[in-house]
């Protein structure tokens, strides 16, 4: 009976041991699935957003590409260059 009594000591340690590496497994387990989630998938490469030209870049496209002459590239940019005065402008 006093060597069940001598062991009590070692198996309370043991059951900590015990419970703690469970708290451990489980916390790797955890940390582990939440950074697959979040990681990148293999192949994956998203598109960059389309960009958005200005009004003037696009009319010096059209231009260079021969849509319209040199007399409605000057209007339209001196048209595009000329700041709107607030009772000109349009609510809509």
């Amino acid at each position: 009976m006093r060597e069940e009594l001598a062991l009590w000591p070692l198996m309370h340690l043991f059951g900590t041991v015990v419970w703690i590496a469970v708290f451990v497994v489980l916390a790797w387990a955890l940390v582990s699935w939440l950074s697959r989630r979040n990681a990148p998938m293999v192949g994956y490469h998203p598109t960059p957003p389309p960009v958005q030209f200005s009004a003037l870049e696009i009319l010096r496209q059209r231009y260079a590409r021969g849509e319209i002459d040199d007399a409605t590239f000057q209007h339209m940019r001196e048209r595009l260059e000329t700041p709107i005065e607030p009772e000109q402008q349009q609510y809509t």
